[in-house]
Parts: structure tokens; sequence; C-alpha cells
């Protein structure tokens, strides 16, 4: 019995990488935009920061857990290199003032942030007691993260406008966090699963939204810049913009 479970969540994580590998690439129409213009025109570099720090965290307790850990190794180091490519490109490209903030930021959270949580992991605990320090880090940071969709429900509601909610992408972003709430539920890894219950519930919440408001005639308001936050992502677009950019946000344990 305990084999037929391994062998369905390995099924359900490795469509999960599937699917989280498209949620990471699908920022690469913005950051095409950012290169053909040698410009990042506004857009924050603040999503790209945390999905990287969440694949670290992630990384990290896949290590510390070892045990049916591969699925989360493979998708985490994708998104790793993933998303250290798109803040190169950032930086590259940004203004001084936001290269500097993003590179502050980046010391913050992901060099001295991560590395404080790291070596006190290390060495003020040890076995099981450590990998659930870590897995609670990561299951209240992915909770935190999962909150983003309602300053997208917000948004959608005051503008009555779906063009920031696209549902293909709300669909695969709630069935992503499907596959990684039954890896994590088969294997009994409620660190992994409970994250993407919200995951879930928030995605449905979105696609109900867009069947609601598809037809609406659209508010005007204040042009916004995208932004995109991994795990989840989140692409608030200016109207007409940047073309094929995405508002939405589902979570994963690949977007875990």
């Amino acid at each position: 019995m305990a084999m037929h479970r391994e062998s369905w969540a390995f099924v359900f994580g490795l469509l999960g990488n599937i699917i989280s590998f498209g949620v990471f690439l699908a920022p690469l129409p913005t950051f095409y935009q950012i290169y053909k213009k040698k410009s990042t025109e506004g857009f924050q570099s603040l999503p790209y920061v945390v999905a990287l720090f969440s694949a670290m965290l992630w990384i990290y307790y896949a290590f510390v857990k070892k045990e049916a850990a591969l699925l989360l190794i493979t998708i985490n180091t994708f998104g790793i290199v993933v998303e250290s490519i798109y803040l190169a490109i950032f930086l590259f490209y940004a203004p001084r003032k936001p290269r500097l903030s993003t590179i502050k930021l980046l010391l913050l959270l992901n060099v001295f942030g991560f590395g404080a949580m790291l070596l006190s992991t290390l060495y003020l605990s040890k076995g099981a007691k450590r990998l659930a320090i870590i897995g609670w880090i990561c299951l209240v940071f992915n909770i935190s993260v999962f909150a983003a969709p309602l300053f997208i429900i917000r948004r959608v509601i005051k503008t009555r406008s779906v063009e920031y909610m696209p549902f293909t992408l709300s669909m695969f972003l709630t069935i992503n966090a499907v596959m990684w709430f039954f890896y994590g539920l088969l294997l009994k890894d409620y660190y992994v699963a409970l994250p993407n219950t919200l995951g879930f519930l928030f995605g449905i919440i979105q696609m109900v939204m867009y069947l609601i408001y598809r037809n609406a005639t659209p508010v005007a308001l204040e042009p916004v810049k995208a932004q995109e936050l991994n795990g989840h992502i989140i692409d608030v677009v200016k109207s007409g913009a940047m073309g094929p950019n995405h508002a939405t946000t589902g979570g994963g344990v690949g977007k875990v």
C-alpha cells in the first residue's frame, strides 16, 4: 500500500514539475520586451526576488528531508536558475535607483535572511526538529505569497475587467496547486500540501471571478505596471501596454 501511495505521489509530483516549468517560464514575454526596449520601464523586481527566495527555501527543505525529495529538488533548481536569469536581466537594464533597490533587497532577503535561517537551523536544531522548523518557515512564507491574489481580485472587481486575470493561466495555476497538494498529501508531507489548499482555493475564486466579469463593461482606472510573482505569478498589466502578460497568482511546490 505504501509503494502504491508513493507511486501516485511520484505521478502527481511529475505533473506538478511539468506545469511548474511552464509557470516559471510565464514571465518570458515581459523580459523579451525589456530586452527589446533596453529598459525595465518601471517594472518591479520584488516578485522575482521573492520567487528566488521561495525556491531557495524549498531546495533547503528538500535536501534536509532527503526522502522522496527529488521532484522538489528538480523543479526548484530550475526555479533558482530561471529567477536568477530574470534578475540578471533586470539589473542589467534597470535605472540606477531600481538597480540599487534590487541589490539591497537581494542582500537583505536572499543573502542575509536566508543565511541567518540556514545557520540557525544548522547549529540550533537537528534531525526531525530541524526539518519541522524549515517546513514551517516554507509553509508560512508560501501562505503569505498565496494571499497575493487578493490584490488581483480586488482590482478585477474595481475595474470590472478580466484583462488582469486570464482564465487559462488561472486554470493552470489551480491545476498546479492540486498536483502539489496530492503530492504532499500522499507522502504525508503537510508542509507541501497545506499551502497548496490555499493556492487551489484562490485559483477557483479567480476562475469564478473571470466568469462573472468576462462580459462586464470595464471601468477605467489609473494604469499600473506589470508585476509577476513566481509561484506563484502576479502580472498587473497596464492596459494594452505589453501584450501577452498575465495577472494571477497560483501555487505549487515547484511554485512552492
